[in-house]
């Protein structure tokens, strides 16, 4: 059932889920029938990333294929700091997962004879994606869920809240403050309960060149964070190789399915630049290819996607939501071949949780792209995150059915936050320019250090509390990668270009601790470094 901001109780023995996307859906759903108030900023369904993939699930459910080759395949790709124990469960629990999934209503692809049918994307040794519609997987899970969510009497769903602060006492969760969406004059919200799950999303929007929604800022990491969480592996940031560059922010996705069905990647001059780069060529793992991509078109050549001869005259039928980008951009995919950029696209860090889903927070749990499970490592393996965020949100949900949450005692008191009015649009330009000139694709020391800097004083000094929210998620990506010395994964640094056997560890930060490198980098001399352009 849907409430209005006006209905909402402020003192509630209920579970309280953050976020409208797959793992708060799954996550609530999974609850029933324990009562359950599902916070969401946009309409239910919409501003989720998770209805924006494309690639799908990666399941070992095809007939000779394994969750231990799943598991191996994830752990190759992490650059040393996959948990291999977390690899392998979320492997072994992805059939049941699925099937929960076609039980909610959910239209993967099936073959001729009723299989579900799987296709293959970059560096799994075996076909183990499964689709909807091509590349409609994300938007026809989010649709099926919310529905289910939304005919589930138990779930209380509020629309048009942003959490903004995380209330604890002791260490422990009393409860959240939240705020109208978009309405920056409106009095804060306060919601009493022992019992809280972040599913908030991730951080690309934090960049300039993006596939992520704009709700993707950072939030519920740095409420998190600002609560004094633990959080993991901040500094891994996996770029998408192939964004469609068409001026639209964020910026279209050609999905990697498509270089498993044979596109490849082409200059201006029609050189295929991967072949020299790595022996899977297009099919090498995100980071690789993300770098090539990158490479081109620092060296003036251009990067395109082509699948004229792989694709051709099918294209629109196999892949209709990058066919509609493309011809919306005046590009007929099938005839010409697609101009593409790295863009942000996912964070493997975030609130560091258990294999339950705990956090270091009492009360505090965390699921999907905002929480960091030691699965992905330094970089992520393709269509894993939405089968992490699905087994995840379902053993929270057994965590939290175990569990007597106590009562709240009190309505708990607000937290102060910076009363600005709306966030300044020349701040967050500038932000997110410096995250993708100075903490993007190849980073090095001196523009780490300035924009550790820059993120400091703004978390300090910003009005608005969305800005400081998204300042302090910037600053903690930043100040671990200035931290991290070598380069590993998604994370590259020309200044170290190798890897480094000694820090092949996964790091484990709090805002303190990215407060005090800030600090330490303010005595510096400032470096002599080209500025973000914010034009």
């Amino acid at each position: 059932m849907t409430n209005t901001i006006n209905d909402l109780t402020r003192s509630t023995d209920d579970v309280v889920i953050v976020g409208g996307g797959l793992a708060g859906l799954f996550c609530a759903l999974k609850l029933a029938p324990r009562p359950v108030t599902l916070i969401s900023a946009a309409p239910l369904g919409q501003g989720a990333s998770s209805a924006w993939a494309q690639g799908g699930i990666a399941a070992a459910v095809a007939e000779g294929d394994t969750p231990e080759a799943h598991a191996a395949d994830t752990i190759a790709v992490g650059g040393g700091l996959v948990d291999e124990a977390v690899a392998l469960g979320i492997a072994r629990e992805a059939a049941p997962r699925i099937h929960d999934l076609l039980a909610y209503g959910v239209p993967f692809d099936r073959d001729l004879e009723g299989k579900l049918a799987v296709g293959r994307e970059a560096a799994h040794s075996a076909r183990r994606i499964v689709h909807v519609r091509g590349d409609g997987a994300g938007a026809a899970i989010i649709a099926a869920l919310s529905e289910a969510v939304r005919r589930t009497p138990s779930i209380r769903i509020i629309e048009g809240l942003v959490a903004e602060s995380l209330l604890t006492e002791n260490g422990a969760v009393t409860g959240l403050q939240l705020r109208e969406a978009g309405n920056y004059a409106a009095r804060p919200v306060l919601l009493a309960s022992r019992a809280v799950v972040l599913a908030t999303g991730g951080l690309g929007h934090l960049y300039a060149v993006t596939t992520n929604p704009m709700e993707a800022g950072g939030s519920g990491l740095a409420i998190a964070a600002r609560a004094g969480a633990v959080i993991a592996d901040p500094e891994f940031v996996q770029f998408h190789p192939t964004a469609i560059m068409v001026g639209r922010d964020p910026a279209p996705l050609a999905t990697e399915a498509l270089r498993g069905e044979g596109a490849t990647l082409i200059n201006r001059h029609g050189e295929r630049f991967m072949l020299a780069r790595h022996p899977l060529a297009e099919l090498a793992p995100r980071d690789i290819v993300a770098r090539g991509v990158f490479a081109e078109i620092a060296a003036g050549r251009g990067a395109f996607l082509d699948g004229r001869d792989a694709l051709g005259a099918r294209f629109a039928e196999k892949f209709p939501t990058v066919h509609a980008s493309c011809i919306a951009a005046g590009i007929d995919p099938a005839r010409q071949a697609i101009p593409i950029a790295p863009a942000a696209h996912y964070h493997m860090g975030g609130i560091a949780v258990d294999a339950r889903g705990r956090s270091s927070i009492d009360g505090l749990w965390a699921g999907g792209e905002v929480s960091s499970t030691g699965a992905h490592g330094a970089n992520r393996l393709a269509s894993n995150s939405l089968l992490e965020a699905v087994v995840y949100a379902a053993r929270i949900a057994d965590d939290i059915a175990s569990r007597t949450v106590p009562s709240p005692a009190r309505l708990p008191d607000a937290v102060v936050t910076p009363h600005g009015g709306a966030p300044d649009a020349a701040d967050v330009k500038r932000l997110r320019a410096m995250m993708s000139t100075h903490v993007g694709v190849i980073r090095d020391d001196d523009g780490l250090a300035e924009a550790v800097r820059h993120f400091a004083v703004l978390e300090r000094e910003a009005g608005n509390i969305v800005v400081r929210n998204m300042a302090m998620s910037a600053l903690l990506v930043a100040a671990s990668a200035w931290t991290r010395r070598e380069s590993r994964g998604a994370h590259f640094r020309s200044d170290h270009p190798a890897d480094n056997a000694a820090l092949a560890q996964r790091t484990m930060t709090t805002l303190a601790a990215a407060r005090e490198v800030a600090e330490s980098l303010s005595e510096r001399p400032l470096p002599r470094i080209a500025q973000p352009m914010i034009a």
